[in-house]
């Protein structure tokens, strides 16, 4: 009895001492394991986020045109022709620089074919540069565009499009008109009265495909002839074969035609 003593009193007295030192930390308000931590860490990552962050460059790619091309030389209208085209804003890239192109002859390509023009090899000649500056300068504020669909013929410049409230849904494009001589077009607002995929003329003895007749013998039909000479119509408006189907197809009995301005010549 008197050797378990000691041996007693050392784990009480071990006891008491952790007990005392838990009893210190927990009155100090610290964690003795918190004593040795550095907060190195967070402090780096806040300084790391205040310093400005510097961005790279992007550099500007600048699209140059292609030189190599099968339209053979510059036309003699070449830069009027990048101009109109590019302002017309529909028949692809060109470069407004005078200089033939492949981006260019493509584009004029294009559009020589969708206006009917022969050639269409991607030359910007006299008639390619004329038709171009028709579309462009065409008087699209003198149609009365009303409320519902209008097909609007601008006997100045020689085109046509049609507009539904306003905005126009089709065009502009080429037409050929009335020439002189008594044949010219009549203006105003005039309404289609009928029409036919193919109408026999008697006076001229010629069928007229996808006729619509809007003023006595005059009337909207696929030209029978190349629409780009130097003569005119005997009062109708011829329309190259594409326009012709589309108009047959959108327009009806009914359907309102605004007519105006003077064919030159007439």
């Amino acid at each position: 009895m008197v050797r378990r003593r000691p041996v007693l009193l050392s784990v009480v007295l071990s006891m008491a001492m952790v007990f005392g030192m838990g009893t210190w930390a927990w009155a100090s308000g610290k964690d003795s394991t918190a004593v040795f931590a550095e907060p190195v860490a967070e402090a780096t990552q806040t300084a790391q986020e205040d310093e400005p962050v510097e961005e790279t460059p992007v550099e500007q790619e600048t699209a140059t045109p292609a030189s190599d091309h099968s339209c053979g030389d510059t036309g003699d209208y070449q830069e009027e022709v990048e101009e109109f085209l590019a302002a017309l804003g529909e028949y692809g890239d060109v470069f407004i620089d005078g200089e033939q192109s492949k981006e260019d002859c493509k584009a004029i390509k294009k559009f020589q074919k969708r206006m009917g023009i022969q050639p269409a090899e991607g030359y910007a000649g006299e008639l390619t540069r004329n038709v171009a500056e028709r579309l462009v300068e065409s008087d699209l504020a003198a149609c009365d565009p009303g409320g519902q669909l209008v097909v609007c013929i601008d006997l100045t410049h020689q085109t046509l499009w049609v507009t539904s409230v306003g905005e126009i849904v089709y065009g502009p494009t080429v037409v050929r008109t009335g020439m002189a001589g008594g044949y010219k077009t009549q203006t105003g607002k005039l309404t289609i009265t009928n029409k036919n995929v193919s109408e026999w003329s008697k006076p001229y003895k010629v069928w007229l495909p996808y006729w619509q007749h809007f003023y006595m013998g005059q009337g909207l039909h696929e030209t029978t002839t190349y629409i780009h000479d130097s003569f005119g119509s005997h009062g109708c408006v011829n329309l190259l074969h594409e326009d012709a189907v589309a108009l047959f197809d959108m327009l009806d009995v009914g359907d309102v035609m605004h007519i105006f301005g003077n064919r030159p010549g007439t």
